[in-house]
């Protein structure tokens, strides 16, 4: 810890900026890939499938990834996921220039990069721990979720218009030259200190997986917090499912639009995270993360759901997610102030497994119902149904949009009652 407090925040800044870079690279193809996968196939539960692939391996290894990385060096365990996430870019990039991608070949490789992500991830948690003087945990978090918000705002800009103009291997060739700064700068210029050997841990997996689930079922403040953001997120990966099946058939949306839409989001995100980095501490961390999920959950949806106008969709959007920063900035430091440091690669990744297994059942869900119940039900319905939500293509995913504002509003005041005998304040 001295080292930490040596260097201050130099390390921190150097890794997440360029970490926040390579980001914006994945994110960029990411997006150029919905887009393409749309585009060709006109199913929203089809691109919804690509998420789904990312996310179903995270989901079902994460408790066992998080002991293999408590394990291991954690800057070393980064770099070699990075690296074999950048190979799956590069076999996307050659199968395109040869004309033989195909839809398969994209749920194979998120398949794979979905299993890299799932070993790196708490191993970057724990890094940045070690690098972060626990006084700045607030700010630092906050400024995390800067980052996150500019690449919500430039990705599906940036992402849509280098699509259109340069083609898909353009916007592979920017994510790939952003990895390979991130990649060096992490190799010759971070040093992540070692936690000490009497806290390394040379168990079974099985054996320090468990120990994961142990420590959160014996601190239920902190499971009963995950499960609320399980049922939040079961709701947004459904609306992620959803939106592009709404906005890009509408006579006024498209591609473009579905990006600019998309961006505010990332507006909303740069606001919030600056009011994160610099709010007071809350007198209850707990009651902070469900009134911002309360408010984010009970304005978007309806609002998209029962108009038919851009400039509205992109309010709707800020608000939204103007709150999302507030909330992962205090579950984060309630995480890292109440997990011991060894202990952390494991709980990371029970809480990844507990908190987002709803994320592929919600995309499957609103692919599902938008594609399979909503439009089929719009397409033979007019009057009161055609005026709430519209008439035409997308007018099902309009009537979807509705149904998770209920269930959304309806899941947080269920909750709401279960986490009010929770309080939390460092």
């Amino acid at each position: 810890m001295d080292t930490i407090k040596k260097t201050g925040l130099r390390d921190f800044y150097i890794l997440w900026s360029t970490q926040s870079l390579s980001q914006l690279g994945s994110a960029m193809t990411a997006f150029a890939l919905t887009l393409w996968l749309y585009n060709t196939t006109g199913s929203a539960l089809s691109t919804a499938a690509l998420t789904i692939c990312t996310y179903a391996p995270y989901v079902v290894m994460s408790i066992f990834a998080g002991a293999l990385s408590d394990k291991f060096d954690k800057k070393k365990t980064m770099l070699v996921c990075d690296a074999f996430a950048a190979v799956c870019t590069i076999v996307v990039l050659v199968l395109y220039k040869t004309d033989t991608l195909s839809i398969w070949h994209l749920y194979l490789i998120n398949v794979i990069t979905g299993l890299m992500n799932t070993v790196q991830q708490p191993a970057s948690e724990v890094a940045y721990t070690m690098i972060i003087p626990k006084e700045y945990y607030q700010k630092t978090g906050g400024l995390q979720s800067l980052s996150r918000s500019i690449i919500s705002i430039g990705n599906p800009v940036i992402s849509a218009a280098v699509y259109g103009f340069a083609g898909l291997d353009a916007v592979i060739a920017v994510d790939l030259m952003t990895f390979a700064i991130a990649f060096i700068t992490l190799a010759l210029f971070i040093r992540v200190p070692k936690i000490t050997a009497a806290s390394e841990n040379e168990g079974n997996v099985l054996v320090l997986a468990k120990e994961g689930l142990v420590y959160l079922k014996s601190n239920p403040l902190i499971l009963n917090v995950i499960l609320f953001m399980s049922g939040v997120n079961l709701i947004s990966s459904a609306f992620n499912a959803t939106l592009p099946a709404y906005i890009i058939p509408n006579p006024r949306g498209g591609d473009s639009v579905l990006g600019v839409v998309t961006s505010f989001s990332g507006v909303a995100m740069v606001v919030g995270s600056l009011i994160a980095t610099n709010m007071p501490k809350p007198k209850d961390r707990v009651k902070v993360i469900y009134l911002s999920m309360l408010f984010s959950l009970s304005t978007e949806n309806f609002i998209l759901a029962f108009t038919r106008v851009p400039v509205i969709w992109c309010i709707a959007q800020f608000l939204g997610w103007i709150f999302v920063p507030v909330m992962s900035t205090n579950q984060n430091v309630i995480m890292r102030n109440s997990v011991p440091a060894n202990l952390q690669g494991r709980v990371f990744a029970c809480r990844n497994t507990l908190q987002f297994f709803t994320i592929p059942i919600g995309l499957l869900i609103g692919g599902f119902m938008v594609d399979d119940i909503c439009e089929p039900f719009m397409a033979v319905r007019s009057g009161i149904w055609s005026l709430l939500f519209g008439s035409g293509k997308g007018s099902g995913a309009a009537l979807m949009l509705f149904i998770l504002g209920v269930a959304g509003v309806t899941m947080c005041l269920i909750f709401g009652n279960r986490l009010s005998k929770y309080h939390y304040s460092d």
